[in-house]
């Protein structure tokens, strides 16, 4: 929380994106226990045990509530399902009419909103709490092509066949999850995380108004019901328009991809905001002489300034434990790694 303040530390603190997740043993078991993918976000004994189970084995300095983005599709009233080695499914919102056909049930929440204040109940105050939700464009990508796209072509051809149709649904969830997040705020969580996925795909000229416009709404209207919010914003892919990002009120951190360079990103972001990241995921699972470069050269960027150490996207199922191990080592250890 001090390095959101913007306050620099000789040993940055630590967390990973999916740091609850397959990679772990104890995880995989937790997850044969519980039934369907939603029914495990919904049970918040479940859900705290997993967001949980990283911070007892290796300590990071915050934990991530277990969860998953398309809860907002599914508390709108969408049909939400995942399917076994092929993902999320969902049923198509394509027109005006089925929009308007979502009734929604904001109280499917309430679980999540448990879960946050179960962890926050179970941890001592020297370990943050992040919340997070998906950023408006990306669960709206979702929502229309009813799975994961390779460059989100079905919500892209809506922003030029049909703009009102996609503004009115992108209205709809960032009131959703406005509220949502405020919700996990009032529950204890210390910070929240917005996962902007698919701005990447965006050319230059769509990117203001359906990616960039609509996060700072949801963080504006965040700000203003909970002044005292801490907000990451990690969009993935959309390299120097991060500086728009950098340069907005309302934004306590900026998260970087691992394709971001940490020499630009320390001239050009941080002297403005927190900067979080940015470690390549393979280089986990390489481990060795590559995992303790990419550290050390991440440490040595960012070591005049506020940083968060994490990955520059999610932890992979087949890490090898050691390297997490490794990892924590090499960035807790006194100099640049």
């Amino acid at each position: 929380m001090r390095a959101l303040r913007g306050e620099r530390s000789a040993i940055p603190p630590l967390w990973l994106m999916r740091q609850a997740g397959r990679y772990l043993p104890e995880y995989r078991e937790l997850r044969a226990k519980a039934g369907g993918f939603l029914e495990f976000c919904y049970t918040p004994a479940l859900a705290a045990e997993a967001t949980l189970q990283p911070i007892r084995r290796f300590g990071f300095d915050a934990a991530i509530l277990f969860s998953d983005i398309l809860v907002i599709p599914d508390a709108l009233g969408q049909r939400v399902r995942f399917v076994e080695g092929e993902g999320p499914r969902l049923d198509a919102v394509t027109d005006p009419a089925a929009l308007a056909s979502l009734t929604g049930d904001p109280s499917r929440l309430d679980a999540v909103l448990e879960t946050a204040a179960r962890v926050r109940g179970s941890l001592g105050p020297e370990t943050a709490v992040i919340g997070f939700c998906g950023a408006p464009w990306t669960v709206a990508s979702y929502m229309i092509a009813g799975k994961g796209t390779p460059d989100q072509a079905p919500i892209r051809l809506t922003a030029y066949r049909d703009a009102d149709f996609l503004q009115a649904m992108i209205d709809r969830v960032i009131e959703a999850s406005a509220r949502y997040l405020v919700g996990q705020i009032d529950a204890g969580v210390d910070a929240v995380q917005i996962f902007e996925s698919f701005g990447g795909a965006l050319p230059p000229a769509l990117f203001e108004r359906w990616s960039f416009e609509p996060i700072m709404r949801l963080v504006r209207h965040v700000k203003h019901e909970r002044p005292r919010a801490r907000v990451i914003v990690f969009a993935r892919g959309v390299g120097d328009r991060l500086t728009q990002f950098a340069a907005a009120d309302g934004i306590d951190a900026i998260g970087l991809d691992w394709s971001i360079d940490p020499a630009w990103a320390a001239e050009t972001l941080q002297p403005r905001r927190t900067v979080q990241g940015n470690l390549d995921p393979l280089a986990l699972i390489a481990g060795g002489d590559a995992l303790d470069a990419a550290v050390a050269r991440i440490r040595g960027a960012f070591g005049e300034g506020p940083h968060i150490f994490n990955l520059g996207h999610g932890i992979l199922p087949e890490t090898p434990l050691a390297h997490v191990e490794r990892l924590v080592a090499r960035v807790r250890a006194p100099g640049n790694g």
